[in-house]
């Protein structure tokens, strides 16, 4: 196989951004063979494009599927069908890339993700591009590097993910329990709580503050404050909202022998001379604190973000090479997401691993009631 002969199933502003970085040559082994949406307009509009001469459109995903025309899929479409469609990419061999989230729920995201431990021969991937970030991966370097210690306690703000009312009436699945079954916490925050695990771990407990519709006219959470706790101990806080008009983006991680905080593209620590258990057992003073060294450690620099998630991607199809992220992986900042739902659901704290089911029954609940938007979607260039 010279070139991946990939099928785009969902051309909306996600799906749209991937073809184009394609057609500019960005990621070399793809070659667009096939488009899929349900929307004629959206098909009519990805023609005129200039993808490629020679790429079959369906308004079926599931004839897409069975042309024979594709090797691999992205999957770009709501959130309640990425499993779904990625299950039947999967029984047919053809490899997926699938768009964050891994689902809404987990009960529909292990069936996926048994499906692809069947089926080995097609690769599985999650376009989780935040792994990618220089960063972030320096963060997880130090972190897992045992040379500070364990993990004390953690805490995110990130709430530099605002929303204008705009942005909810584009797509009338937005910020519905029916149509996306969620919201900043399964739209915008998926990377961050991919990222949270990945760097720290699965908390086991988790308490959530949720409030619906607080700063939109929305019915799922535009407002969260939760607090976790760690088999080791530790504890956690997470805040996100898409309310606030000049929001933060702060990642700090207390740990034995150092506080390390990300900020503003940038990483910093404060090395102590010795770990804080240490200090605190011999110190004689009142008021002291250990000493401490203050450094940025380099970084390489890269982030490629959604091209190196592809080509990382297709060099895995071709070469044998390593995923940014394993599909598989996609279940865990899921049932973070889910776990604060249901906390505050139920009112209560959440053990990990959840209750699946009792998870699945709440979310029904409250697509039973969900509203339904009349507004046509709005695409713009994201």
């Amino acid at each position: 196989m010279k070139e991946i002969r990939l099928g785009i199933i969902g051309i909306g502003n996600v799906g749209s951004n991937h073809a184009e970085n394609i057609k500019e040559g960005k990621c070399p082994d793809f070659e667009i063979t096939a488009i899929a949406d349900t929307n004629p307009e959206r098909l009519e509009w990805s023609k005129n494009q200039g993808y490629d001469d020679n790429i079959t459109y369906f308004t079926d995903y599931y004839e897409l599927l069975d042309s024979g025309l594709v090797d691999a899929c992205l999957i770009a479409v709501p959130h309640y069908n990425h499993t779904a469609l990625a299950i039947e990419c999967l029984k047919r061999s053809i490899h997926v890339m699938l768009e964050k989230p891994a689902g809404v729920y987990t009960k529909q995201v292990k069936e996926m993700n048994g499906v692809a431990s069947e089926h080995p021969e097609a690769v599985f991937g999650i376009m989780f591009n935040q792994r990618t970030n220089c960063v972030y991966r320096k963060l997880r370097e130090l972190v897992k590097s045992g040379k500070y210690g364990e993990i004390r306690r953690t805490n995110w703000i990130i709430t530099n993910c605002y929303r204008p009312q705009a942005y909810y009436n584009s797509g009338r699945w937005r910020a519905t329990w029916a149509g996306e079954g969620g919201g900043v916490l399964l739209n915008q925050c998926s990377h961050q709580l991919d990222l949270w695990q990945w760097i720290c771990g699965m908390p086991i407990k988790i308490q959530a503050y949720l409030h619906y519709g607080k700063w939109h006219d929305i019915e799922a959470e535009d407002d969260v404050t939760a607090y976790v706790e760690y088999e080791n101990g530790a504890t956690g806080v997470f805040i996100t909202s898409t309310g606030d008009a000049c929001g933060t983006n702060r990642f700090e991680i207390q740990m034995d022998k150092a506080k390390l905080l990300v900020e503003n593209d940038a990483i910093t620590v404060w090395e102590y001379e010795t770990t804080e258990q240490e200090f605190s057992k011999h110190n004689t003073e009142s008021f002291s604190c250990p000493k401490y060294t203050v450094y940025s450690p380099k970084t390489d620099g890269e982030n490629s973000q959604h091209i190196g998630v592809m080509n990382a991607f297709a060099d895995k199809i071709l070469r044998g090479g390593e995923l940014v992220a394993d599909g598989r992986e996609g279940i865990n900042g899921l049932a973070i997401s889910n776990a604060m739902h249901l906390s505050s659901f139920l009112g209560k704290a959440i053990t990990l691993p959840i209750d699946d089911e009792l998870y699945y029954s709440e979310l029904q609940k409250r697509i039973a009631t969900s509203r339904v938007k009349k507004n046509k979607s709005v695409f713009v260039d994201t």
